[in-house]
Parts: structure tokens; sequence; C-alpha cells
């Protein structure tokens, strides 16, 4: 460190950051990956598990999604990581090699243990994961994975067949919202619906107390996918209205459900803030052909993190809005407000997520935190490498985001290695209340 010190000190000559690096960038960039290389990641969104696990997600991919360029499973970048990670001998996914694979992660399937996944997070020098799931499961390490669980199926309690009609996609996503209702209703012991929106709301809060009881670190919504994201203040009496005219039968317009879930909302929002329990959501844009980039724009939450009331709520933008990266990351002015980068760090390449970061960094740095949005996409190509990809990417990205800033005399080389900490790692822990290296 005293090296990175001395090597930045000359940068502060006449106190004025310029416009152009100054120094040689290649050196900086190299010094400071060799140190940020050394630090353990927190990661706050990942989908970890394997292929074959439909708890990996409460939502679904609809069929023949379209993927982004570096998505699709023909990214050499892939090969690389499951090279890393497992020795995989060929420099290509065909079936006959990717069967090498899916042969491997079948085995450690089978064998069971937790071992396997926290030898990928050892691999990967990632101290703790947040795993996005319906549910845990058993070969995933509690210490090493925390839960972060679903609360959008807490927004369909009544007849959604006009909702799974309204395109495709929603054909597939409102199904698993049923289910994934349905399950919290068995875990609670609640059998249809409740006599009175009260007794929904009790229901919807006990399950909240309760999954925080069984480890859930934070409540996930990808309500994105299914309307705005713009939640009105409507009152009790309309939406217990609405509750007695739908709660046993008869299908509820779009208009009278989004005021439903908006009154719901506010209720699982009144209980986050009881338990301390932090609100995590979709920000950013969506898979499949119709999810709605205005309807997800992050502005849409603004009413909701800047209302006076909430401020002992803490509100996660997962993915950072990207493409509303600036607009999300304005937003953490207010104190209860972070946001992650997870789903960029795989989708951008890192000479685009380092001009992210280089705004991120020094807007509001002690708010922005790591995320991988690991996911598995088949037997062969898991959520491992996954991980990977969005690691080295954050890495490498980092390390020049930070480079051109030290040396545009931005700041030394001790603060962008601080800067690195903070954002791979230190914020999350604080956050959640993980502070160990």
């Amino acid at each position: 460190m005293a090296i990175l010190v001395s090597a930045g000190v000359a940068q502060f000559a006449d106190g004025q950051a310029k416009p152009y690096p100054a120094g040689d960038v290649q050196k900086t960039y190299d010094r400071l990956l060799k140190e940020i290389d050394k630090i353990p990641m927190y990661d706050n969104h990942a989908h970890p598990g394997f292929a074959d696990d439909s708890d990996v997600d409460a939502m679904a991919s609809p069929p023949d999604e379209s993927a982004t360029l570096r998505l699709r499973d023909d990214n050499p970048e892939f090969v690389q990581g499951a090279k890393a990670l497992f020795g995989y001998p060929y420099d290509d996914f065909k079936p006959e090699h990717a069967k090498w694979l899916a042969d491997k992660k079948a085995a450690a399937e089978k064998a069971g243990g937790t071992g396997y996944f926290d030898g990928i997070l050892d691999k990967l020098n990632v101290d703790i994961c947040l795993a996005n799931r319906a549910m845990m499961a058993p070969y995933l390490d509690s210490k090493r994975f925390h839960w972060v669980f679903f609360g959008d199926a807490f927004f369909f309690p009544f007849d959604n067949r006009d909702q799974a009609a309204s395109t495709p996609d929603m054909g597939v996503y409102v199904p698993l919202q049923e289910k994934m209702l349905s399950r919290w209703k068995k875990q609670e012991g609640v059998e249809g619906l409740p006599a009175d929106l009260a007794g929904y709301v009790a229901f919807v809060q006990k399950a909240m107390e309760d999954n925080q009881k069984r480890g859930g670190v934070a409540i996930k919504f990808e309500a994105a996918y299914f309307r705005s994201l713009h939640f009105s203040d409507p009152s009790g009496d309309t939406a217990e209205a609405l509750y007695n005219k739908y709660r046993s039968g008869g299908v509820p317009t779009r208009d009278e459900y989004r005021t439903f879930q908006d009154y719901i909302f506010r209720r699982i929002t009144d209980e986050a803030g009881r338990l301390h329990l932090p609100m995590h959501f979709h920000s950013a844009v969506g898979i499949g052909d119709y999810f709605s980039l205005h309807n997800g724009n992050v502005l849409n939450l603004e009413n909701v993190l800047r209302d006076a009331r909430y401020k002992n709520v803490t509100f996660v933008l997962v993915h950072g809005g990207w493409p509303y990266e600036r607009e999300a990351a304005l937003l953490t002015a207010v104190k209860n407000v972070y946001l992650d980068t997870s789903f960029q760090t795989e989708m951008l390449y890192p000479s685009q997520f380092k001009e992210v970061l280089k705004q991120l960094l020094t807007l509001y740095p002690d708010k922005m935190m790591y995320g991988s949005d690991a996911f598995p996409f088949n037997d062969a190509l898991g959520a491992e490498e996954s991980m990977w990809l969005a690691a080295r990417t954050t890495r490498t990205a980092l390390a020049a985001a930070l480079a051109e800033l030290v040396d545009e005399g931005a700041f030394n080389e001790a603060k962008a290695m601080e800067l690195a900490r903070d954002y791979l790692h230190d914020n999350a822990a604080r956050l959640y209340g993980d502070n160990k290296p």
C-alpha cells in the first residue's frame, strides 16, 4: 500500500483533475488490478443453483426469449470460465464437448453437500452471495449463501385470467406467481383467502416475518415484469371494497387489480420497515418480448423512495436501473437507497462497464455494490460460469475505471483502493451486517 500511496501523490501536484489521463494508465491499471484481485467480493444479487432446480427463481424465461450478444452460449468467454473453474479441456461448447461439463455438474449435484458451490465462491474470491431464490436448497451453505425471498406473489390473490392473457410472457409469469402464493399460504397454514382485507394483510406480513426467521435477509420484487414500478397510495376503504368484491370470485379489471396491488405494496413496505428487512427491486431492462421499458424505468419508484414515511426502510435498486443507471445512481442520494450493478456485470463488456463505474463511483460510492446476477443457462453452462464472467468483468473494469481516474488526478491510488473495497465488499457487508473481510 505504501507503493500505491506514493505512486498517486504526483497526481495532486496542481490540485486540478484533468479530462484526460496524464500518466501511464496501463501501469496504473496493472498495479490496481493486482490489489483488486485480492479483495473478497460480496455478491448482492445472484441465482445460484443447478440447472434442473426450479427454485433458482420465482420466475421463468418465456419461450424463445432474445439474448444479448454476450449472454449467448457461443460467447467464448464462457469457455474460458469453464477452463478456469473446472479445467475444461475443450475450446468450444459443441454438444459432444459440453457433455463433459454437464456430467461434471451432474455428479456434483448427485453427491450433494455444500462443498461444491462453496468451492466456486472460493475460486472466485467471493465471500458472501445473496441467493435470490423461490426457496433455498440444502446444497447451498447458509453461511455463504444468504436467502433473498420473493414478494410479488402477494400481488395476485384473485382470479388472474385477464392478467395471464395480457401477453404471451404473462402467460408464463402469472401461473408461477400463483404457485408461489400457494406455497406461502401452505407455509402459513392458510386455506383459501382470509375473510377480510385485514386478514390478508396479516397473512402477508406474517409470511414476511417467518421468512426472515428462516434466514431471509431481504425481500425481492420483480414487479417491473408485471406492471409499472409507480405505486400509488390508495385508501384502506378502497382496497377493502376491492378485496370484498373479488375474494370469492370474479375477474378484476387491470385498473382495479393495480389499485389493490398498490395498497398491498404499501403494507409490505410498512412491514419491511418494522422488520428492518431491505426491499430489493428489479430496476433494469427485462427479458421477453413484452417487457415495458417505460413501466420498468427506475424513476417510477421515486415517489416511494422519497416518501418520508419510509425513511427507515432500506431500498436496493438491483441491476442499477440500466439503461437508466445514472438516474438510479442519483436516487441513491436518498440516505436509505442503495444500488447494485448485477446483470450489467455480465451483459456489458469490460470496456463498456468501465464507463458505468467511472460515473457511479464518483457520485455516491458508499451506496454502490457489486452483484453478478449469475444464473444457470443449461446443464453445461451454469451459474458457475456466469459468476466467473461477472467477477472477471467487474475486477478488470473496476481497475480500468479507477486507473483512468487516478491518472486524471481525481484521487490517488490509496483512495482508489478504498473505493474498490467499498464497492466490491464493504458497502454490502455493512448494509447486511456481515462485517468480516
